[in-house]
């Protein structure tokens, strides 16, 4: 054996072997307690107020219960790359910044219970490509903002319990490939968008337990064309359901308890799934009907289907569809079959029946006897089992898409390899596969038929690779493609119509990260009639046709955030009657006029204005049906009326630098009546720079019915000399001063609007007053 042969093998185990030594000798901070042998450092309840800095590299546990860390700042365990279980409990910790826990590659668990957590931004866990379990009960987070999750596609557990919840958005969980268990209970959970829970290819376990206070009206849920493979115990829970859909899915079994805890369940449809069987479901005792049509349900009547065909019949329970086979029986419909025709023959006296017994003998109870279950290619991971098909072969070094996968695969990783342009005819042999993944593969051309043969294909990502152009055909034989991921490329144009015809039942389609400078021409939208999600944000878009989207009809969801718009697109707007979420943060828009959202005035939920050097800004148009407004960041000193934006829940006012005179007073009731949590600080007069509006005292304005804020109100900004001083007097601003320069005498009447046509006889003597105050200081 050569010497360096030798030294490779007996490496490793020298390192295990000194890995104690070293942390015994190494540094442990002097509040904690430090376990060498274990590699484990303990720093509970020591009241500290950061990441101990002089803790050794090498080490497997940390934890920082009970602690006052606060903010959680970039970088912060970059020192400790080897934790593999982090404990943050009750560390009364209130935001996390983007990249914290950047470095921690080897992490699989990390506790935030207990904290004071509002918001998730985006990429809070970029770095943690290990994590298994993530722990976030008992915080008060009311805010998933997308990517917040998208770095985690190792996490099989994530607790969100004891939160703040109400809204849960389109794609929330984006990026959770393996995600199985997701505790939602103990929220106020009111509103859950169409795809919420879309990309959880792996979830078994959903609870929504004691949400119900705010679910109340809540009877229909329709979780249609997500594909789940698989439902088990107590995945439903939701005590006022009567209707549930889960049809055009990928479900294979339905556990007998899979709706126990929804008990006034009526009506189930699960239509066009792959289910070759039902067993008798335990716990909606109200059931009336189950919906089994579709092609791709492939029902055998046989004796495996007697005991739901019994319980249907004793419970009333009407059962749609038709029997898939035997021969004798296919196409008959499931209510009309008799109990005595479900049966499984056998062999007799070592004799074989007739024909038929060859079709009946095979009981199809499980739903992947699979032909080709043991074959895998080379360097890939294949986990096929009733509950999952999925294949792996991330970050292989695989030049060429490989061969010879299961035919029953539903997800296929290829994910970080090195493909540079997909053939046609690629994915051959795998129709049933339902999620493609080929983010960072350094694609840069796609050629025409790649995907045929992909009957199932409702995902496709092709994220972050080097596609500056698509064929016309890039996408035929994908007719099923419902979210298209194509962000973070080199695409200077929309696609085509030619290209997007192929895939015409399209839901979302991402463009996130690209060249694109135009939207234009006309109807670009025409061959994806249900589009209901269009990305485009951080491209270079500055010039929109007013008929780009015409027509939109469907499109619920429009990010154009990060582009180089100067205006809002106004008529571009008008053709999305149903527009719910609209970005446009981070745009060169100094200005909105009062027209620009009437005509999503009725319809939009969520607005994001932040980021933009807005200087005024006009919201005539929207009512209240709006949730949600973010202007932080901007350069607003006064705001326009709020009072008609009865439903918003969600108001950010942060880094805009506020006049806090008597006009804000109706901002601050309006605070105070509403229950919002709003974050807002002065920015003038100069004496309150940085104070919070919520504790600036308004005392000394008028006890009066304040004036609504509109943007002709206004004040002189008060002079930035620490010898002056503002007087608020029923909104008049008056200067008083040391210098010996005389300030003109008030002729004229105060730039106040009034709330009548005529000022009343108080307002007049308290003019009078200050005035007469006035001429003695001259």
């Amino acid at each position: 054996m050569h010497l360096v042969e030798f030294v490779a093998i007996l490496w490793p185990t020298t390192v295990l072997l000194l890995l104690p030594a070293v942390t015994q000798c190494g540094k442990c901070p002097r509040v904690c307690i430090c376990d060498s042998k274990t590699l484990t450092v303990s720093c509970t309840g020591k009241n500290l107020t950061q990441v101990p800095a002089t803790i050794d590299e090498v080490l497997f546990t940390l934890d920082l219960k009970r602690n006052n860390l606060g903010e959680l700042a970039r970088g912060e365990f970059t020192h400790t790359p080897y934790l593999t279980h982090l404990g943050l409990k009750g560390c009364r910790i209130n935001s996390i910044q983007e990249g914290t826990f950047r470095g921690l590659a080897r992490l699989v668990q990390l506790d935030l219970t207990n904290n004071n957590i509002e918001i998730l931004p985006q990429e809070s866990f970029d770095g943690l490509s290990s994590l298994k379990q993530l722990l976030l009960d008992r915080n008060r987070i009311d805010e998933i903002r997308p990517g917040a999750f998208s770095q985690l596609g190792s996490l099989n557990l994530l607790s969100l319990t004891h939160n703040q919840l109400t809204y849960i958005p389109n794609m929330a969980f984006q990026g959770l490939l393996n995600l199985q268990s997701l505790p939602l209970n103990h929220n106020s959970l009111n509103n859950l968008e169409t795809e919420a829970f879309a990309s959880l290819l792996s979830l078994t376990h959903l609870s929504l337990s004691h949400n119900e206070l705010q679910l109340v009206g809540l009877t229909h849920l329709d979780l249609s064309f997500n594909p789940m493979t698989f439902l088990g115990e107590m995945s439903v829970s939701m005590p006022k359901l009567t209707h549930l859909s889960m049809a055009h899915m990928a479900l294979q079994d339905v556990s007998a308890a899979a709706l126990s805890l929804s008990p006034h369940l009526s009506c189930l449809d699960l239509s066009h799934n792959q289910l070759h069987y039902l067993q008798p479901l335990i716990g909606p005792g109200q059931l009336q009907s189950i919906n089994l049509t579709g092609n791709t349900n492939p029902v055998w009547c046989t004796c495996v289907l007697l005991d739901l065909h019994v319980w249907a019949r004793d419970g009333g329970v009407k059962l749609q569809g038709n029997c898939a086979g035997p021969p004798h029986l296919s196409d008959e419909p499931l209510e009309g079959v008799l109990e005595q025709d479900l049966r499984c023959r056998r062999r007799v006296g070592g004799l074989k029946e007739e024909e038929e017994e060859e079709e009946e003998e095979e009981r199809t109870v499980t739903t992947t006897e699979l032909k080709s279950k043991d074959n895998c290619p080379e360097n890939c991971r294949c986990e096929v089992s009733p509950e999952a098909q999925h294949v792996s072969c991330e970050d292989r070094g695989h030049t060429k898409v490989p061969r010879g996968f299961p035919n029953s695969t539903h997800l296929l990783d290829l994910r970080s390899n090195h493909f540079h342009y997909l053939p046609g005819n690629s994915f051959r042999g795998i129709p049933e596969v339902v999620s493609l993944h080929l983010d960072g593969c350094k694609v840069h051309e796609v050629e025409a038929g790649a995907f045929r043969g992909l009957k199932g294909l409702m995902y496709l990502y092709l994220s972050n690779n080097e596609i500056s152009s698509l064929d016309k055909e890039a996408f035929a034989g994908a007719q099923q493609l419902m979210y298209l991921h194509l962000d973070g490329n080199k695409l200077t144009h929309f696609p085509s119509e030619a290209t997007l015809s192929h895939i015409p039942k399209l839901l979302e389609v991402h463009l996130e990260r690209n060249l694109i400078t135009k939207l234009e021409p006309a109807g670009l939208l025409q061959p994806i009639p249900m589009l209901r999600g269009l990305y485009l944000t951080n491209n270079s878009i500055s010039t929109v046709s007013a008929k780009a989207l015409d027509p939109a009809t469907n499109l619920e969801i429009l990010h154009l955030g990060a582009n180089q718009l100067t205006d809002v697109p106004r008529e571009l707007l008008g053709h999305a009657p149903l527009l719910a979420e609209l970005h446009l943060s981070r745009n060169p828009i100094r200005w909105i006029g009062p027209k620009a959202f009437q005509a999503v005035g009725r319809s939009l939920k969520h607005l994001y204005l932040d980021g933009q050097g807005l200087k005024k800004e006009a919201l005539a148009g929207l009512g209240s049906s709006l949730q949600s407004l973010a202007l932080e960041d901007n350069q607003l000193e006064q705001l326009p009326d709020l009072s008609h934006l009865t439903g918003l829940q969600h108001l950010t006012l942060d880094h805009n630098p506020l006049m806090c005179d008597c006009n804000l007073l109706p901002l601050r009731r309006w605070m105070e009546q509403a229950g919002l949590n709003v974050s807002a600080t002065c920015g003038y007069p100069a004496e309150l720079r940085g104070q919070s509006v919520r504790e600036v005292d308004f005392k000394n304005c008028s006890t009066e019915k304040p004036h609504v804020i509109t943007n002709s109100t206004s004040l002189t900004k008060t002079s930035k000399s620490s010898k002056s001083k503002l007087t608020l007097l029923n909104g008049v601003t008056t200067k008083r001063s040391n210098t010996k320069s005389k300030p003109k005498p008030a002729k004229t009447k105060p730039r106040v609007k009034p709330s009548v046509a005529e000022p009343n006889r108080p307002l007049k003597s308290a003019l009078k007053t200050a005035q007469r105050k006035s001429k003695k200081i001259q």
